[in-house]
């Protein structure tokens, strides 16, 4: 029987620390705490292909992150590292496991007083999808929070950014109901 070996194709390592240049955090999300600081999610990208599609990444929440209920176009896995997350009604420390199976989607995400630190993994494409934006603000609003705009990413391979395509849906909605 053969394998798959590719001749001179080597593992590929990296780390959590943040003394790495060529793999840096980047912030992905953000919002403005009541008290006007502001508290983001940052992800560091250690395995990121376009052929065949995944994605790995190291993940830091500031404490009281929240990230709206959403999935992913791809099955996905969490695991907490350190910290703890509210996953829609699961409180998960070090240690928690989520399994995302395609076509599912969990939220909203909640960092505790102390943030947290995810590895999370998307095997395919690892843009997300959301339809469930009310769970979200009713939870900004209880902490007297509000969403920033995203912060610009690049995504390998040409892969367009489909975070924008959730805050023009969140302005029309805003503009058919001026009240909420």
């Amino acid at each position: 029987m053969s394998t798959p070996r590719v001749p001179g194709l080597e593992p590929i390592f990296s780390t959590i620390a943040d003394d790495d240049p060529d793999c840096p955090y980047v912030k992905v999300r953000s919002q403005k705490n009541a008290d006007g600081s502001e508290s983001h999610v940052w992800e560091k990208w250690v395995a990121f292909s376009v052929e065949p599609l995944y994605l790995a990444l190291f993940a830091r929440y500031d404490p009281g992150m929240i990230v709206r209920h959403h999935g992913h176009y791809s099955p996905h896995t969490v695991v907490v590292l350190s910290g703890h997350v509210i996953v829609g009604d699961q409180d998960l420390g070090a240690g928690g496991h989520v399994e995302l199976p395609l076509g599912a989607s969990f939220g909203p995400i909640v960092a505790g007083t102390e943030g947290a630190e995810l590895y999370e993994v998307m095997m395919g494409d690892p843009r997300s999808w959301s339809d469930d934006e009310d769970s979200i603000d009713r939870l900004l609003a209880e902490r007297g929070a509000t969403r920033l705009p995203d912060p610009p990413i690049e995504l390998p391979g040409g892969l367009e950014d489909l975070r924008a395509v959730f805050a023009r849906a969140e302005e029309l909605a805003a503009e058919a109901d001026p009240g909420s």
